[in-house]
């Protein structure tokens, strides 16, 4: 979403018309899932996907086309066992996308409120949801509406509608899953899609060893705010992290406490030193994050878990802790560490359990990690 936001506001500058096109609906094994975005510029200038390469083009041609009109349409795709087979699907699936004008005349300063959404959501944790009527009589079909994570509504969805939406918007911001819903009013069905608009999952990592330096290049490019916490100078350096977004030279449990974990934060302890994990993970494992795991072989886990619940955490917070952290990819270099670090996030965070795969940590020596 970063980089689509980006190039968006990068042809807003241009002077250039932007349409957006979202997922309602995947049945099958459709390429990507509902809430997947693509923007497209008015010279046919792409940004995002919405189906991994298969229905593309043909959503560019609507986007191009509704530039031109001025009308958002809801277009159906049904992708072919072929044309699955080539991206990478084992079978086709079918897609509903919605298409939109942001910035064309009369949707305008809907356009202009939905980019501050997203900008606010990316830079400040401002979540909010955009709900969108794509289904219902073609004088309502397409208005949109902002809600707010503090419940204000701005647009162009019927007043008698805001307390509904209100309260939906919060059950989809509460489970950070887009759906579509039914609403009946003044003798109209509509179908409303309530998208939601959340900051990018943060990955806060205690120890800026060598490890937290592929860890937090692998985290940036799949959309990972990234923070690093260590109160060692040397370790916090923009030369060692330039991807980070921030460096908190700080004691771990001070920096966690700054960085302000929510339901969207996972937490890496990487420093392998217990005046450096201990703090942190005290704080990490009573807060909201939900991924956290500490670097470490079976023994080191062991001494570690009995040192915690002497420190006063419950037994069900200690068992929150991923240690050792990361699943087994079969390779011990730092390299394939971040990644089986990285694999476990993504996976608990879809909801995966990957307990039977461990970490090429727990061969990890018995001794803090040394940098050059």
């Amino acid at each position: 979403m970063r980089q689509i936001l980006d190039d968006v506001q990068t042809w807003m500058k241009e002077g250039k018309a932007v349409a957006l096109a979202t997922v309602i609906h995947t049945w099958g094994s459709a390429p990507r899932a509902s809430g997947s975005k693509m923007a497209v510029s008015d010279r046919g200038e792409m940004s995002g996907s919405v189906s991994g390469g298969c229905v593309e083009a043909a959503v560019v041609d609507e986007a191009l086309q509704a530039l031109k009109d001025g009308r958002p349409r809801r277009v159906h795709y049904g992708v072919s066992d072929e044309a699955a087979w080539e991206i990478g699907l084992s079978c086709g699936g079918t897609i509903d996308v919605m298409v939109e004008p942001l910035l064309t005349s009369g949707r305008a300063s809907m356009g202009s409120r939905l980019m501050e959404a997203l900008e606010a959501s990316l830079t400040e944790s401002a979540s909010s949801v955009r709900a969108i009527v794509v289904e219902g009589p073609d004088d309502v079909f397409g208005d949109s509406s902002l809600i707010g994570h503090d419940g204000e509504v701005t647009g162009e969805i019927e007043s008698g509608l805001t307390k509904r939406l209100v309260d939906d918007a919060r059950a989809v911001l509460r489970s950070g899953m887009g759906e579509t819903r039914a609403y009946a009013y003044a003798g109209r069905e509509l179908e409303i899609l309530l998208d939601p608009v959340l900051p990018p999952p943060t990955l806060v990592i205690v120890g800026g060893v060598h490890i937290a330096i592929v860890l937090t290049r692998l985290a940036t490019v799949i959309g990972y705010r990234v923070v690093i916490v260590d109160p060692r100078g040397a370790f916090t350096t923009p030369e060692r992290f330039p991807q980070a977004v921030v460096l908190e030279k700080a004691w771990p449990d001070e920096g966690l406490r700054k960085a302000r974990l929510t339901a969207t934060s996972a937490v890496a302890v990487l420093s392998h030193d217990p005046k450096l994990d201990d703090p942190a993970l005290l704080v990490a494992l009573r807060s909201p994050a939900f991924y956290v795991g500490a670097l470490g072989s079976s023994r080191t886990q062991a001494l570690r878990r009995s040192r915690l619940l002497a420190a006063g955490l419950t037994e069900d917070e200690v068992s929150r802790l991923h240690g050792p952290i990361g699943i087994d990819i079969g390779r011990g270099e730092p390299e394939s560490i971040a990644l089986g670090i990285l694999t476990e996030i993504v996976a608990t965070r879809a909801g995966r359990t990957l307990a039977t795969a461990r970490a090429p940590a727990a061969r990890m020596i018995e001794r803090p990690e040394r940098d050059p």
